[in-house]
């Protein structure tokens, strides 16, 4: 049996392994969210700081060449350009160009590229926005200033400026790489710790795990009281269940045993007392026919007779015997099952049926060996057949099919007794052995065959349980030749 619920997939990642893995996703996610969220505020402020600075560099700059533009005296424009360079370095301004009302360039700090007096190229002009002085582009790494020069309420020109702000983008590439790691190194302390924990937390699980699996393999062992004195207080409560849960299932298997153990004696004395009776009826004959040697030895038709009779009597004691010792006498290695073992529980089986006026049929449909142990099935079928006779009413009838089929030894017992209860039938067709049910009228045979069905890989089936009587089956897989190599 696997344990497994069906329907139900086993997780394939242990509790202390998913554990972290959560913590670490959580903590990604959580740290992606706060870094997004500082650069995001990073990035308002540079762009706070920026507005502001061009917005003083713009003003001063208007204040200083607007009347230079009116007259446009290329000279004064230009001087003004270069001071105010000095003044506003912190800007890094990689070029200012000062245009009329029509866009013709009055005077540049680049005159090599805006020559004085000659139109601003459409592309340039195209860069900047006119309904914004402070245009911010992140993939070019520059910021794009431009103001109208206004005189009297009237546009006389315009100032046009870029400023390279690849250190504010280096700022935030160093903040995004910082916050980075400092994630990376807290996650992965986190899920170390983590795991760690987990691991120490689960440590009584695994030592409770452990103490299961050892009961699967025999009889539970108690959890050591040192051990359990030093678990938490929830842990030292369910380590002192489980030793309670050992102790009586211990009690029990124990009780089991010792009931299996009067049980099987009690048979043995039910079918000793049978023997004693079967043997002492041809030892009666035996002893009468060796009274009539000594009387009438010296007639041959009385001397044929006795010996008849005598050979008639040692051959039903012999086979009686043999039938005994095949039945309680442990094979070394595992044989398969003849007709001839089945034929001999009939002459175990017939003094139970003898005692209480019972009907024996009996019918085996196969003449070969068949490949299933020959030991623990006859011990099954035994008790099956016993057990049938025990409900039989008297002059009732109890009958015994074997035959094999679609790769199955099928054996059946029948009788005309009362039926099963329904729990009886219940524990006989749940997959497992269980406990013994404990009932006084169906005492431990039953279990010993449930426990040989269980040990065999067979099915154990009711098939008729009414009133007027019980038909049990017992379905065994045939062995393979492969699995007798081995």
């Amino acid at each position: 049996m696997s344990g497994k619920v069906p329907g139900l997939a086993r997780p394939s990642w242990s509790f202390a392994l998913r554990v972290p893995i959560v913590v670490a996703l959580l903590m990604i996610a959580i740290s992606s969210a706060v870094t997004v969220r500082a650069l995001s505020r990073l990035e308002a402020s540079q762009q706070r700081n920026l507005e502001v600075l061009s917005s003083a560099y713009l003003d001063g700059l208007s204040a200083s060449v607007g009347p230079a533009v009116v007259r446009e005296d290329v000279w004064e424009v230009f001087d003004a350009l270069d001071r105010s360079r000095e003044r506003y370095e912190g800007l890094n301004v990689q070029w200012v160009t000062v245009t009329n009302a029509d866009n013709r360039t009055i005077a540049s700090s680049t005159p090599t590229i805006f020559p004085p007096l000659e139109p601003m190229a459409a592309k340039e002009l195209a860069l900047f926005s006119q309904g914004r002085d402070v245009e911010v582009n992140d993939d070019n790494a520059e910021a794009r200033m431009t103001r109208p020069l206004l005189y009297q309420d009237q546009v006389i020109g315009h100032i046009y400026a870029l400023a390279d702000i690849s250190g504010l983008v280096a700022e935030r590439s160093a903040v995004l790489r910082e916050l980075l790691i400092a994630n990376s190194l807290l996650t992965l302390l986190l899920v170390i710790f983590g795991a760690f924990f987990v691991r120490r937390m689960l440590e009584p699980v695994g030592i409770l795990s452990r103490y299961f699996t050892q009961g699967r393999e025999g009889a539970m062992t108690p959890i050591p009281a040192e051990l359990v004195g030093r678990q938490s207080r929830e842990f030292h409560d369910l380590f002192d269940r489980y030793n309670i849960m050992a102790k009586a299932v211990n009690e029990r298997e124990h009780l089991a045993a010792e009931l299996a153990e009067e049980e099987k004696l009690a048979s043995v004395g039910r079918l000793a007392s049978g023997m004693a009776h079967e043997i002492n009826n041809p030892l009666g004959g035996m002893f009468n026919a060796l009274d009539s040697l000594r009387r009438y030895g010296a007639r041959e038709d009385v001397r044929t007779t006795s010996i008849r009779l005598l050979e008639q009597g040692l051959s039903g004691i012999r086979d009686l015997v043999r039938s005994t010792l095949t039945s309680y006498r442990a094979d070394q290695r595992p044989r398969d099952l003849t007709p001839t073992d089945l034929d001999d529980l009939r002459l175990l089986v017939k003094p139970e049926a003898r005692q209480r006026k019972l009907r024996l049929r009996w019918q085996i449909e196969f003449a070969e060996p068949v490949h299933v142990p020959a030991v623990p099935v006859r011990d099954a079928i035994l008790n099956l057949l016993l057990n049938a006779c025990h409900a039989c009413r008297e002059e009732g009838q109890v009958t015994f099919l074997a035959r094999t089929e679609d790769g199955l030894f099928v054996a059946e017992v029948s009788d005309t007794g009362e039926g099963l209860p329904q729990h009886i039938t219940e524990y006989l067709e749940r997959d497992g052995a269980g406990a013994a049910p404990m009932d006084r009228r169906s005492g431990l045979g039953l279990w010993i065959v449930k426990r040989h069905c269980d040990e065999l890989g067979a099915r154990l089936r009711v098939v008729s349980a009414a009133s007027t009587g019980t038909t049990l089956r017992i379905l065994i897989p045939l062995r393979s030749d492969l699995e007798d190599a081995a």
